[in-house]
């Protein structure tokens, strides 16, 4: 062997003269080979099992605290328990657990679109399970701040704030004020509306789950005075409970109406329960007259006005002289006005419609309308139609797109003055807040969930109903084509109700008032000067492990 450096030629080469060298044998001591990316996943895979499974149970928990199973103490527990998975783990640790807790919650919530197709569930699921994404990571990294059980509820409202406008203006569905309609944090919308709800709820799961972790703490070294914090946290989660008990929900009324809601119902549920023309027209038309010849027989009461759902007139009546003869028939036997709902073709675009309530007049006909301002995408208008309708032939049974209107929807309808809103409006905050702010005395919810018959999907939309109730202090009728058409009280309790798919007729008496609540006054403010204490919050967590970084590099100088 040559003598000198071992960087020769030669050596670098793995030869000599006398020919090619062996490799040497590995030592024992030399550092083992890096795990290969499959081996690293699995590793991953096994470590963050239980808790993605945990995740997922606490998602499916807190789709079933929403209507049609209505257990929305479920809703805290889910909060509790999305705040102890995230807690102390890295920001990409809570992505992955907001994502895998959204996911579930969502394909069980909005299982009512499997009519339309299941890629259409999956498809929104994930796209709403994204900002519960955002909310597991914000969730981990301000877990480590100082009561941080108040930014955990700040970030819950700032996550729905996103929802309700993000994209193509927002999909509310699933905020936590809409599991609880019927709970002791009800009464708080009268205060803040529907985001003040969502902060207390989110504030009282965050508190248990900050008295469960202390007293997880103290399985090893436990002592009274350590679990103070724990009492602490678990006094505070019953005082937000409890708080909607002392909240005023006035109901008092100086005016009355008397009304009629005519559920004419649908020959079959899902896509194509239109039928054949006229026919949902003339169901509530038959039954609207039913209702003439009773009062005429003195088996029922005259009411001051009539309304009809949603759709309830299948055919533009300013198009199709029959479709408008008819309605003109029923309302002229019955007396009194009657608020219809129909398509209408726009009069200057073509290929876009108006979906509307209309006051019809026994004596002058139509009158004064209102258009749905928030047409619901992909639904009622499809985005980038040319783009998209090459790639989704479905797109092509929705013919026409609805034109906005640009109005809120207060009318006189006979001697009342209401507030329409039209289907799935109810479910936005600024819509039916603009609506009262504008001197509805009562709410009119027309709506039409043939499509979406026994799904749940009605009953969801009832709930947002009771919420309204009580954030606005107003009565709140629902008409439904096929159900459920109601009538809720001020205080939030569902007065008459017709079940899904029968013909009738709901007659109620119901209060007409001008006192407003702090909600109404108040308007979106609570919801945004939450959602920035939120975004803050995850700046002050940014900034502060920044620091503590520095410290430590410091330290190691």
């Amino acid at each position: 062997m040559p003598s000198g450096s071992d960087t020769t030629e030669e050596a670098v080469s793995g030869t000599s003269p006398d020919g090619p060298v062996p490799p040497a044998e590995t030592s024992s001591t030399a550092a083992p080979r890096r795990p290969g990316r499959l081996r690293r996943t699995g590793a991953l895979a096994r470590r963050e099992a239980l808790r993605t499974g945990l995740a997922v149970v606490s998602g499916i928990a807190l789709a079933l605290a929403f209507p049609p199973y209505d257990l929305w103490p479920l809703s805290l527990v889910a909060v509790a328990a999305l705040s102890l998975l995230t807690r102390g783990r890295t920001v990409r640790q809570g992505a992955w657990t907001g994502f895998v807790f959204g996911l579930p919650f969502f394909l069980i919530l909005l299982k009512w679109l499997h009519v339309v197709g299941w890629d259409a569930v999956v498809g929104l699921s994930v796209a709403e399970a994204l900002f519960v994404t955002l909310l597991g990571a914000a969730l981990a990294g301000t877990s480590r701040l100082p009561a941080w059980p108040v930014w955990a509820a700040c970030l819950w409202v700032a996550q729905e704030w996103a929802r309700d406008r993000l994209p193509f203006g927002g999909f509310p569905w699933g905020r936590l004020a809409f599991a609880n309609t019927g709970s002791p944090f009800t009464p708080l919308a009268a205060l803040g509306g529907a985001p003040l709800v969502t902060f207390a709820v989110a504030l009282t799961g965050a508190l248990l789950a900050a008295c469960a972790a202390t007293l997880w703490g103290l399985r090893e070294k436990g002592s009274l005075h350590r679990a103070v914090p724990a009492l602490e946290a678990f006094g505070l989660a019953a005082a937000v409970t409890l708080a909607g008990a002392v909240v005023p929900v006035p109901t008092k009324a100086d005016d009355t109406v008397d009304i009629a809601v005519v559920q004419g119902n649908v020959q079959q549920p899902g896509m194509d329960f239109l039928g054949r023309p006229m026919r949902i027209l003339d169901n509530h038309a038959t039954a609207t007259e039913k209702l003439a010849a009773d009062i005429k027989a003195g088996r029922a009461k005259k009411p001051d006005l009539v309304i009809w759902p949603e759709n309830s007139s299948d055919l533009d009546p300013f198009q199709y002289p029959q479709a408008y003869d008819r309605i003109d028939e029923a309302v002229k036997s019955i007396g009194v006005p009657v608020l219809v709902g129909a398509l209408v073709d726009h009069p200057t675009k073509k290929g876009y419609v108006f979906n509307e309530g209309i006051v019809w007049d026994p004596k002058k006909g139509p009158g004064a309308s209102y258009t749905k301002q928030h047409p619901v995408p992909f639904g009622e208008y499809v985005p980038f139609r040319e783009q998209l309708s090459k790639i989704i032939t479905r797109f092509q049974r929705v013919p026409r797109d609805f034109y906005p209107g640009d109005h809120t929807g207060v009318l006189n309808v006979g001697p009342a003055k209401l507030g329409d809103v039209i289907c799935f409006e109810v479910a936005y905050d600024e819509i039916v807040h603009d609506t009262v702010d504008a001197g509805a005395r009562a709410l009119v919810i027309q709506t039409n969930n043939a499509t979406y018959g026994r799904t749940g999907q009605p009953e969801q939309q009832l709930a947002m109903s009771k919420l309204r109730a009580v954030e606005h202090g107003r009565a709140v009728v629902t008409a439904a084509t096929s159900g459920i058409s109601a009538v809720v009280a001020p205080d939030g309790k569902v007065t008459h109700q017709i079940p899904e798919f029968t013909q009738g007729v709901v007659s109620a008496r119901i209060p007409l008032r001008d006192e407003t609540t702090l909600a109404d006054r108040v308007g979106a403010a609570p919801e945004w000067a939450l959602a920035i204490v939120g975004l803050l919050s995850c700046a002050a967590a940014v900034v502060g492990g920044r620091r503590g970084r520095t410290k430590d590099e410091k330290g190691q100088q």
